[in-house]
């Protein structure tokens, strides 16, 4: 079932890219629109004040396996976004989504077998898929 939405998805983004359809378009604007998703976070973080970011040297314990060691470091965020805040993040989100559907298109890639094979490396790699 969720793979006929990500391949629905896929499809209405092919039926919707018109104006934007040179891969350098889709390129530029992927790039953009990640930046449109970092700012929203950061106005989050601003602006509204709803999060916030505290951040300080992360502390790796030695003992501590590295399996485990995603429990021992932080994010450095602290606070929930607000209802405002989470619809523009999720706006912003969904409009790079779009993007990267449209490079999947244009390259002749399926974005579905993408997060396929990239769960599958989280699933056999574990904590050490370094990215």
């Amino acid at each position: 079932m969720k793979d006929l939405f990500c391949y629905g998805f896929q499809n209405a983004v092919d039926e919707c890219l018109v104006r934007h359809k040179s891969i350098i378009d889709v390129m530029t604007k992927l790039s953009e629109s990640s930046s449109r998703v970092n700012r929203a976070v950061a106005k989050a973080v601003t602006s509204c004040g709803c999060v916030q970011i505290q951040a300080q040297r992360q502390e790796y314990p030695e003992e501590v396996p590295l399996a485990a060691m995603s429990r021992h470091v932080a994010s450095h965020v602290s606070g929930q976004l607000c209802d405002q805040c989470r619809e523009a993040v999720e706006s912003e989100i969904g409009r790079n989504l779009f993007y990267l559907a449209a490079l999947c298109n244009l390259t002749g890639l399926s974005l579905v077998d993408a997060l396929i094979k990239e769960n599958e490396r989280l699933s056999a790699l574990g904590v050490y898929n370094v990215v």
